[in-house]
């Protein structure tokens, strides 16, 4: 779909558009762009054995940004009218205190990104109804015969339709299409009045066909209902200082929560990172390569373009333990001196844009995972992470392994709950020893949120071995 056919889409034309970039870019304005978006979002959910919820949303508008030095001036709409157009060009331009002018403005080149990530036409996208309470159906009938112990089953399956276009004042104009989809599945397990959960899921930039392919939504099913029954014999997590080998895939979380937030630019230009004044530093061991990648067919944090409009790319953040780069936006890119890595992310057109990463995760490395495991007599294996939380300024972090066992005499042994790992991003970095050849990306169920804004991202991990942690646990 061409540029302006997208723009008609939206009942305006190109003079439109024009017309209120010259409103807002102006003499004062270093840069003024325009975001167009068109989104439709549709969402059902089940428990105990019934449709709870079922919802759809449809929403448009266009978000018009003016920035100046370090000022930035934005203004929305969701109506699409050249008058609307033109009360928030100049509420922008006033807001980054800048007076009307007359300087021109080049016509906007329309083109097309410069690959297709995620080629799902709005037919492919659409999902019926039926057809997904018929999955999750089958889903909750799956999860109950893995056990009878499994007393209860929460399903849910989202997708989401994006047409966005954005006008720059340096003479672009681009659009793209942003398929998304997610399902999730939570089970709950009793035996003997104990209560324990389990949840699975996955998702990314594909069509409703990728979940039955293979029998992937009964796996995840299964997979939800496995990790419930397994936290019933868990024994009390232990507590100390220990070494923690991290499994491959969603662990990588604690890469994203920890050191990911530190490396985006807007922190490290205010000076506020744990990573601040560190670029050509040594910030971890010479094991750790770590890279945000936008550019992964179908993953849920991929994208062709980023909100501005600049393609994404593959960023080595931390190479061999070196801090390399960091993570940036047009804005802070410009302020900081460094280049544009195509990571500017905004939650809808009624948000400013912020540096935000994509697919974050750290290389593989050349130890047999099976070897790691070995490598400890006493520590935590934790494969699978749920809540956390990180202080941006000092890269503290506490998170909680909703899958976790011990390790002893170099063998993966008892199921343990309760388990919490606290440490400092940076610190952490420096102890890990061992990385695994076998580097996996999650399932594509993650969002993060930054600013009150959330929006899709994906991780990665292989196996690591972190020489010494903090574990909170409950055992006595």
């Amino acid at each position: 779909m061409g540029e302006l056919v997208q723009l008609t889409s939206f009942g305006l034309t190109e003079g439109d558009v024009i017309g209120a970039l010259g409103r807002v870019k102006v003499r004062a304005v270093d840069y003024a762009d325009l975001y167009f978006e068109s989104c439709v979002s549709e969402s059902v959910s089940m428990e105990e054995s019934l449709v709870k919820r079922a919802t759809k949303n449809v929403s448009q508008g266009v978000g018009i940004r003016a920035t100046a030095g370090e000022k930035t001036g934005f203004a929305y709409s969701d109506e699409l009218t050249k008058s609307a157009l033109e009360l928030a060009a100049d509420t922008a331009r006033c807001i980054a205190n800048s007076p009307s002018g007359t300087d021109p403005v080049p016509v906007p080149t329309g083109r097309r990104p410069t690959r297709d990530l995620y080629p799902i036409e709005r037919a492919q996208a659409e999902v019926a109804t039926a057809d997904r309470v018929s999955l999750l159906n089958a889903i909750d009938a799956e999860a109950r015969r893995y056990d009878s112990r499994i007393k209860n089953v929460m399903a849910s399956f989202n997708t989401e339709y994006k047409v966005i276009v954005v006008a720059t004042s340096d003479g672009t104009l681009i659009g793209d299409v942003q398929p998304l989809s997610r399902l999730q599945v939570t089970c709950i397990a009793e035996e003997n009045g104990q209560r324990q959960s389990g949840s699975f899921g996955g998702g990314g930039r594909i069509g409703f066909e990728f979940y039955h392919e293979g029998g992937r939504y009964l796996r995840f099913a299964r997979e939800a209902a496995r990790e419930a029954i397994l936290n019933l014999s868990a024994v009390e997590a232990p507590a100390g200082v220990m070494p923690v080998v991290l499994g491959g895939g969603w662990p990588g979380i604690l890469l994203h929560e920890a050191i990911g937030h530190g490396l985006e630019a807007d922190f490290n230009r205010k000076k506020t990172s744990a990573f601040s004044h560190l670029l050509g530093k040594r910030v971890a061991s010479d094991v750790c390569t770590i890279v945000d990648d936008g550019t992964l067919p179908g993953r849920r944090g991929s994208l062709n373009m980023d909100d501005e409009g600049t393609p994404t790319a593959r960023t080595v953040l931390i190479e061999n333990g070196i801090l390399r780069g960091y993570i940036t936006d047009k804005l802070n890119a410009r302020l900081m001196g460094i280049p544009v890595t195509g990571n500017g992310r905004r939650e809808s057109y009624q948000s400013v844009v912020l540096p935000r990463m994509t697919n974050t995760f750290m290389l593989a490395g050349t130890s047999d995972p099976e070897e790691i495991i070995r490598s400890v007599d006493r520590g935590l294996y934790a494969v699978s992470f749920g809540g956390g939380q990180v202080d941006i300024t000092n890269g503290k972090f506490v998170f909680s392994a909703s899958e976790a066992y011990l390790i002893e005499g170099g063998k993966v042994t008892r199921p343990v709950k309760g388990a919490t790992l606290i440490g400092s991003g940076p610190e952490i970095l420096t102890k890990v020893s061992m990385v695994g050849r076998d580097l996996k990306l999650d399932e594509g169920i993650g969002t993060c949120g930054k600013e009150g804004q959330s929006v899709p991202v994906g991780v990665g991990l292989p196996t690591i071995r972190i020489d010494e942690i903090t574990v909170g646990g409950t055992q006595q």
